[in-house]
């Protein structure tokens, strides 16, 4: 079952990662998709979220405006890909790293399999990676300053994961929805980005 769960995790991963790298490129797609995934999100929510349900939709409306904010105030591509790839580097490898090594469980009442391990492993792979490719293919980068934007992007991401996963426990629901395979629903997948794009906007201004 985790296997089959894998790659079903990998071929939507795949596909949402083809479909940012199209967004990059064509005007004001990125802007499309991104206000799309949000009318999901809270579509998802409006029929399975029933408990705090004027809290989430608020939770989701305020970082749908600091998107907006972010998108057409201050957008700078450099930035906003570190978020992206952060993000999916921090899961990618807290997931791998939890599934292998994960033995210490934290946040049991909120999200029960989320270890220590698999936070650890998730930022340290993440930090390596950002920082080795910034080093290769960036002239005059200040790694102090990337290495606290990465981190608190991870910070940002956990916090919006256990967000995410306090909502789904008080309405005694597993996934967001089915909508992605291996992945739950659209709440699911971008947990960690609605509270990362406010951190952005704020850390932009």
């Amino acid at each position: 079952m985790v296997y089959k769960n894998f790659f079903y995790r990998s071929i939507f991963a795949t596909i949402l990662f083809i479909l940012y790298l199209f967004s990059l490129n064509i005007n004001n797609f990125l802007f499309i998709v991104a206000t799309l995934i949000y009318m999901i999100i809270i579509f998802e929510c409006f029929l399975f979220f029933k408990r705090k349900f004027f809290l989430i939709i608020s939770y989701l409306l305020i970082s749908l405006i600091c998107f907006y904010a972010y998108f057409f105030i201050f957008f700078d591509f450099f930035l906003f890909n570190i978020l992206i790839f952060v993000i999916i580097l921090f899961d990618s490898f807290s997931y791998f790293t939890g599934l292998l090594f994960g033995k210490t469980y934290i946040f049991k009442k909120i999200s029960p399999k989320k270890t220590l391990e698999g936070y650890l492993g998730g930022g340290f792979f993440t930090n390596i990676i950002i920082i080795a490719f910034l080093l290769l293919y960036k002239d005059n980068i200040n790694i102090i300053n990337i290495l606290l934007l990465i981190n608190s992007i991870i910070i940002f991401s956990i916090a919006g994961d256990l967000t995410q996963s306090f909502f789904k426990r008080i309405n005694n629901i597993k996934n967001s929805s089915s909508y992605l395979p291996g992945h739950g629903g659209f709440f699911d997948r971008f947990d960690s980005f609605i509270p990362s794009i406010i951190f952005l906007l704020l850390y932009s201004i």
